[in-house]
């Protein structure tokens, strides 16, 4: 057979998505974990007040920057362009419970600001290129603050320099397959099926009647659904202004 230019364009064609479908199917889907934390818990308090619950830590600041964005509660960019993950401890994934206010807890110490980082010495950086560090603000470790306010949980993944469990209170998370997952894409059908049942958009804050046109307007990735009005008040969420829930 002969191999003509369309033979050359189909493969290539099918190469393309091949490697797509490889990257989508091996690309991290968080672990599950979840929080009912509301994300306006610390809004208005001093981030002095927070800080001077902890003790300092025993971490050395080897490289500082300026954070420049806040991706999730583990995951931030700095001005340089280097993304760092928050070693030991893992967050809410977006469009999951409690994610936005994990977010809003690392910017409200980190966004705009100069930051130190104490680089794990036994894994620099981990399979997505990400480096791997103990984020140090006001000489406090805040991968441990995370914990301790029960905003994270103990993803331990050796080698490592860290060991999180050593920065772990009594009541900090820890792994486990049980834990409650808000899987938007799962539970929408049984969820804005139901009467009662609201739409919140994690990006905004705000929630919604399943029948608001806003919030069918929600993009899926930022969709949590609530059974009940005060349920979603709880977790700190305002209700719409057009629909008023």
């Amino acid at each position: 057979m002969t191999i003509t230019k369309k033979h050359i364009i189909a493969l290539l064609i099918i190469l393309i998505i091949g490697i797509g479908v490889i990257s989508v199917a091996s690309a991290y889907s968080g672990t599950g974990f979840t929080h009912d934390i509301p994300f306006s818990k610390y809004r208005d308090v001093p981030n002095s007040k927070i800080l001077n619950k902890f003790n300092d830590t025993g971490c050395h600041v080897e490289k500082t920057g300026v954070c420049v964005e806040v991706v999730d509660g583990d995951t931030i960019y700095l001005k340089s362009g280097e993304k760092v993950r928050f070693v030991g401890v893992n967050t809410p994934e977006r469009g999951v419970e409690g994610y936005i206010a994990s977010k809003n807890f690392v910017q409200k110490f980190c966004l705009n600001k100069k930051i130190g980082l104490d680089v794990d010495d036994a894994k620099h950086q981990d399979r997505y290129g990400r480096t791997l560090a103990v984020v140090i603000v006001d000489g406090k470790n805040l991968n441990e603050m995370l914990l301790k306010e029960g905003l994270a949980e103990i993803m331990y993944m050796p080698p490592s320099e860290f060991y999180p469990y050593n920065w772990a209170g009594d009541s900090t998370p820890t792994p486990t397959s049980q834990n409650t997952y808000v899987n938007t894409h799962t539970d929408k059908s049984s969820s804005s099926s139901d009467s009662g049942s609201y739409i919140g958009n994690s990006n905004s804050g705000k929630f919604h009647e399943s029948t608001c046109k806003w919030g069918q307007k929600t993009a899926e990735h930022n969709r949590v659904y609530f059974k009940s009005r005060d349920l979603a008040i709880s977790q700190g969420y305002q209700p719409c202004k057009v629909c008023n829930p």
